[in-house]
């Protein structure tokens, strides 16, 4: 991992998560998944989400479906959440010390956001914050086989830049994700540290 805010040099790409490392969706997310998960019958705590934030959709509702003993309907929780999620979007806020070092880089060196959010959600946040003109690519969970620990994401992300995996910076707030830029051979800094 990067152990300073320091590019490594050589550093030839920056790849950014979107969710907690560039906008802080944690907020939006808590009550969009409540609005998805009530027809299950069962309440969502809050609590219950924050602790596994940064699971993928499919994932989270697999832990709620084991932990709530229900079997949810994953396409009407998905729509569900997703259409709770962009009614709110405008509220979403950047992540100000990540957001500023993308800002630093713009136009010296390529950049991209892996997120293993939907592109619908990606696209709004990066759209309401004013981000999107920063990226050259956006890859999404749509775009890849297997979420975050996977690496797929991020080597997704290098190939369309067509940058080597090894010369790529990772800007991750998740044990999974800094797990994955560390299975696609990049260098990974945890922004939790800012």
């Amino acid at each position: 991992m990067v152990s300073k805010l320091e590019i490594p040099s050589g550093t030839q790409a920056l790849i950014f998560d979107c969710d907690g490392t560039l906008v802080n969706t944690l907020p939006l997310y808590a009550n969009a998944w409540a609005h998805g998960f009530q027809p299950s019958g069962q309440t969502m705590q809050r609590d219950w989400y924050l602790e596994r934030a940064g699971h993928s959709e499919h994932a989270l509702m697999d832990l709620f479906d084991a932990d709530h003993g229900v079997t949810v309907d994953r396409l009407q929780v998905i729509d569900l959440m997703r259409q709770r999620f962009i009614m709110d979007v405008a509220a979403v806020q950047e992540i100000t010390a990540v957001a500023g070092i993308a800002r630093a880089h713009q136009g010296s060196i390529p950049m991209a956001v892996a997120s293993g959010g939907s592109r619908q959600i990606v696209s709004a946040c990066l759209q309401a914050t004013g981000l999107a003109p920063l990226f050259s690519t956006v890859v999404t969970i749509e775009d890849v086989a297997k979420p975050k620990p996977a690496p797929d994401l991020f080597l997704e992300a290098a190939r369309r830049l067509k940058i080597e995996p090894t010369l790529c910076v990772v800007f991750e707030d998740s044990p999974q994700g800094l797990e994955a830029a560390e299975r696609a051979g990049m260098h990974a800094f945890d922004v939790r540290s800012l």
